[in-house]
């Protein structure tokens, strides 16, 4: 419901999408992991983890498919927020970072 709202918003554009992306990633990769007596003191039952599996394999999918779309990474290497830190920040390989410089270049 969060998800649904938050995309819902007005003010809602591209260089949000990979940064969300990235997010429910880490969500979702976190709780098939999570043991009992983790902090906060949730565990999935085995159901739920395997749902939560077949989500991760569907945002992986999109996911893969935003590095097929130059629109992306123009977005966010423009964006006064992100520019190249984003790669630095989330650990990206160097050579993303520098393919989309080169990008960037090559569009503009």
């Amino acid at each position: 419901k969060d998800a649904t709202t938050y995309f819902s918003r007005d003010d809602t554009n591209l260089t949000t999408v990979i940064p969300a992306m990235d997010k429910l990633d880490a969500m979702l990769a976190t709780a098939v992991v999570r043991k009992r007596g983790d902090e906060p003191d949730i565990t999935l039952a085995s159901p739920m983890k395997a749902a939560v599996l077949v989500a991760k394999d569907t945002l992986n999918k999109y996911y893969s498919l935003s590095d097929e779309s130059e629109v992306y990474h123009i977005a966010l290497v423009m964006h006064p927020k992100h520019k190249t830190r984003y790669f630095d920040e989330h650990n990206w390989p160097y050579e993303w970072k520098t393919d989309a410089d080169a990008l960037i270049q090559r569009v503009f």
